[in-house]
């Protein structure tokens, strides 16, 4: 480990493929819980600094159905707009990241217009 590490934890994704590739089931475990859980849909996002890039991952099962994914998006983005928020203490542009985030839950019919 490198200096100033003192715990490490690992996180293991699962891809069960059908014969196509296509996912089947997702499953997920953290080093430090007992069980695998299973997902209908994962979203990974990774910096690499060296190219200044962001790589990513987006997966969804066949099980998936269309209105859980806009409820997922939704959810994500929300999720997205306070991580930026945190990392930048940008407040003003994190609201307007709400905004549209409440934009597209009342353009999806995820709740009621304002």
């Amino acid at each position: 480990m490198a200096e100033g590490i003192v715990k490490e934890s690992q996180i293991v994704i699962n891809v069960g493929l059908d014969e196509n590739n296509v996912p089947e089931e997702i499953q997920w475990q953290a080093s430090d819980t007992e069980k695998e859980k299973e997902c209908k849909a994962m979203m990974l996002a990774v910096w690499d600094g060296d190219s200044r890039d962001t790589l990513r991952i987006d997966l969804w099962n066949k099980d998936m159905q269309v209105d859980e994914m806009k409820i997922f998006m939704h959810q994500a983005m929300h999720t997205m707009a306070d991580t930026f928020e945190r990392a930048t203490g940008e407040q003003e542009m994190a609201m307007s990241m709400r905004d549209f985030c409440d934009y597209f839950a009342e353009k999806m019919g995820l709740k009621e217009p304002s």
